[in-house]
């Protein structure tokens, strides 16, 4: 329930403080006095865009606040608890405030705490409903003419159950698309792995195979060179050096000189020739060794060119592809598919499918009933707004959620000769307010309503219809707090509250409540204009009196 709002330097407005109360609360005054204002205080409270406009002139600044009381409004005192803005003091209450500056500037604040516009909107949507030109109306959405259908005439625990069953479900679908992202990700690794390891196969790099190709292609590279040096001082060695060794220890043998350093020098001789022959032995095994094969470096490049191409392709270097080529192998070995892990989810997740689609059915087949009745019921209610030939039809529309398999549209034509059409495309801002009325009067009894506000939901009506309207609008105050706007005297009268909207002389607006003599005079003059007679007092304490429960 809205308890209070206080708007400060809001367009005309310099200061008001407004308290509600529950059931039925009124606001009269004459045209151009600013009767709209209030609602679009409550607007820019509630989420609406703030403007420059909205700043009174001279003020650098406008708030509006307001004081709800949520007992009963669970979704929103969750809302604030999830985060973390309860007021501690006093948590069966919430203030809410918005602050515009003649910047073009806003900020929100819920209990105190700084918020964004969009946490605003969604806190007060479930609390205060506005049927008025150009502002929002959740009637028009389908979840709600979904939500009032079903609270009229589908027991909860079908409902319920449908929930729970789509929930089970959803949950089981999850699982199994999980595993089976898993097992795809997994079936196409092992589907690389094969094909790395049947490329890696075919190469087949041993351990050392690299270092030994290597350096064999040094060799093969360099074998021409490596030869001519070889093979220059080879012929050096045999053609010069070792001759010239044998004839110096030979000359050293023909002196006829015991001394021990001749001795030592012909055993040096001796031994250098000797060391000589088998060096000159080593280079012409070397020579041997590295012939000059043009065939044979081509393959050993060839095989490098594929080795170190593979490594670039696996991202490790040339030296650890026989390495890799193992850990390839091992990690498909590891790697497995449970087939039957999968089945048996899919079969579960197909069972509690099938099991949301039989409750859904039920909750289908209950709705088709209860649409019947909710139709014939707001249709009858329409009639007594003065739509002598309107009609309320609900059109379903395949759906597949928590809330069934189907989603409603609530339809109106205003006679049998028209085709139904979607309300907010057909009826208009007086019309609209008529005929939500009429549903809400319906749904009350089994819908918890937020807040209904109303502005001029009675133009172009008047005698025994607008009393009529004001009647209703009692009615559905029983069951929630209703806020009206009117210009009709019976509708006024039967208000368990009544606000009066004046401009002062400085053409400020100022609103204010009523007690029964004042209420008197304001419903005088909503009959009379400014020539008010006795008749029309008496006519006016009339009204004010058969809108008075008994």
């Amino acid at each position: 329930m809205l308890k209070q709002l206080t708007v400060r330097n809001f367009a005309l407005v310099e200061s008001l403080d407004i308290e509600f109360g529950p059931g039925l609360t009124v606001i009269t005054g004459e045209s151009g006095a600013g009767k709209s204002i209030l609602l679009h205080a409550l607007g820019l409270v509630l989420g609406a865009r703030a403007d420059r406009t909205t700043v009174r002139p001279g003020a650098s600044s406008t708030e509006v606040t307001a004081e709800f009381h949520l007992d009963g409004r669970d979704e929103a005192r969750e809302y604030i608890a999830e985060r973390a803005l309860e007021d501690d003091t006093e948590p069966h209450h919430c203030l809410v405030r918005r602050v515009g500056t003649a910047a073009g500037r806003s900020r929100a604040f819920i209990n105190g705490t700084p918020v964004n516009v969009s946490a605003l909107q969604a806190l007060c949507a479930p609390l205060v409903d506005v049927y008025a030109q150009n502002q929002h109306r959740s009637l028009l959405e389908r979840s709600t003419q979904l939500k009032l259908l079903d609270d009229f005439g589908v027991p909860s625990d079908i409902t319920d159950t449908v929930r729970v069953c789509h929930a089970d479900w959803q949950a089981q679908r999850s699982e199994l698309q999980e595993l089976e992202q898993r097992t795809r990700s997994t079936r196409e690794r092992m589907d690389l792995l094969r094909y790395q390891l049947d490329e890696l196969g075919v190469l087949a790099v041993d351990e050392g195979e690299v270092e030994a190709l290597t350096q064999r292609h040094k060799r093969l590279s360099s074998a021409t060179d490596i030869q001519f040096v070889v093979g220059t001082h080879a012929e050096t060695l045999d053609e010069q050096l070792l001759s010239q060794l044998s004839r110096i220890h030979a000359d050293l043998e023909d002196i006829d000189d015991d001394h021990s350093a001749l001795k030592a020098a012909r055993q040096h001789m001796e031994a250098g020739r000797i060391e000589a022959e088998e060096g000159l032995s080593a280079l012409r095994a070397y020579f041997e060794a590295v012939p000059v094969d043009p065939e044979a470096l081509k393959e050993v490049e060839e095989r490098l060119e594929a080795i170190h191409d593979a490594a670039r392709k696996h991202r490790v270097s040339a030296t650890q592809l026989a390495a890799h080529t193992k850990e390839v192998a091992a990690e498909l070995q590891s790697l497995e598919v449970d087939e039957s892990r999968v089945r048996e989810l899919r079969e579960t997740c197909e069972a509690r499918e099938q099991k949301y689609r039989d409750a859904a059915a039920n909750l289908s087949e209950a709705r088709a009933v209860a649409a019947r009745r909710f139709e014939k019921a707001v249709t009858s209610a329409l009639a007594e707004l003065g739509f002598g030939q309107a009609a309320l039809s609900i059109e379903f529309t395949p759906a597949e959620n928590e809330r069934g398999l189907e989603t409603v549209d609530f339809l109106f034509t205003s006679s049998p000769r028209f085709p139904p059409g979607l309300l907010g495309a057909i009826a208009s801002g007086g019309e609209l307010a008529r005929i939500s009325l009429a549903v809400c009067v319906v749904a009350a009894a089994s819908s918890d309503l937020p807040c209904l506000v109303l502005d001029e939901a009675d133009v172009g009506i008047g005698g025994t219809t607008a009393d009529v309207l004001g009647r209703l609008l009692r009615r559905l105050a029983k069951h929630t707090q209703v806020i009206c706007v009117t210009h009709a005297p019976q509708v006024a009268a039967l208000g368990d509250a009544h606000l009066r909207v004046t401009k002062t002389s400085t053409d400020d607006t100022v609103i204010e409540v009523l007690d029964d003599l004042e209420r008197v005079d304001e419903l005088a003059r909503m009959l009379a204009g400014q020539q008010i007679t006795s008749e029309t007092r008496a006519y006016a304490q009339t009204l004010l009196a058969g809108g008075q429960p008994s």
